[in-house]
């Protein structure tokens, strides 16, 4: 199983090039940054890529509802990221996310030789992954819930007559009193959100259950074993109390690999 490391995009340059080769270093698969609206993920992940050579770059993920897949392409290459190690990753809220996005990945697909990574939480969307992506990206849900999302993936792949494409999901990881309380809140305003609301009542969980909320990183490794099998690759977003690089570097050392 793979591990990938995720930052809020918002956060400095500094720590996103800091993190970054610090993953890199560590043998990480994966580094990530999300793409919170007013804040172009794709920019932030271009300092990520200045400072690293090996290691995939992922943008978790950007909405085709507010920008479209001519958008993503003109921005990819205008931050010129390096296009074989981009996951680029991109979702759809309803209404038509379906349509949207099986549109949206047949224009970036024609426009732009990268892997693309499709967000999905139900099981209609995992399906629709798994017959046009490269990549699935889950996100707040349990290893358990993971393996039944990617059964659903691997159905669509196989009425598709392809190969079902790579399982990642992004698992929040907090080390601490006062960061578990920022992944508390967190979840919090996720739940708030009725396509989360609901996915949460599905699952019969709340959010924190779904994240590794640690007191002390000896708690770690046992918490990422329980996802071994479920995915292919677990990227642990961070969550810190003040967001300093010391903080980020102390998650990358706790979940390192192997």
């Amino acid at each position: 199983m793979g591990r990938g490391f995720a930052l809020f995009a918002g956060t400095t340059s500094e720590i996103i090039r800091a993190s970054a080769r610090e993953a890199e270093a560590l043998g990480y698969s994966s580094f990530w940054v999300n793409h919170p609206g007013s804040i172009d993920g794709l920019a932030s992940l271009a300092h990520a890529a200045g400072e690293t050579k090996r290691i995939d770059l992922g943008i978790g993920v950007i909405p085709l509802h507010t920008r479209g897949p001519e958008a993503i392409v003109q921005g990819v290459h205008a931050t010129k990221l390096p296009l074989d190690r981009v996951l680029l990753g991109v979702g759809s809220p309803n209404p038509n996310s379906l349509g949207r996005v099986r549109d949206g990945v047949t224009v970036i697909r024609s426009q732009l030789k990268t892997r693309i990574i499709v967000a999905a939480l139900g099981p209609k969307m995992c399906r629709v992954a798994g017959e046009i992506a490269d990549g699935v990206l889950f996100n707040w849900l349990t290893p358990e819930h993971a393996r039944l999302s990617g059964g659903w993936v691997r159905e669509g792949a196989k009425a598709a007559g392809r190969k079902a494409p790579a399982l990642y999901a992004y698992v929040r990881l907090a080390l601490g009193p006062k960061a578990i309380d920022k992944l508390a809140e967190e979840g919090g305003r996720y739940a708030a959100i009725p396509a989360y609301g609901a996915h949460f009542e599905r699952m019969g969980v709340k959010p924190i259950e779904t994240c590794i909320a640690a007191q002390n990183a000896s708690e770690v490794p046992a918490a990422l074993a329980k996802w071994q099998g479920a995915v292919d690759e677990v990227v642990l977003r961070a969550i810190t109390a003040q967001d300093t690089v010391e903080e980020n570097t102390a998650l990358l050392l706790a979940a390192k690999p192997g």
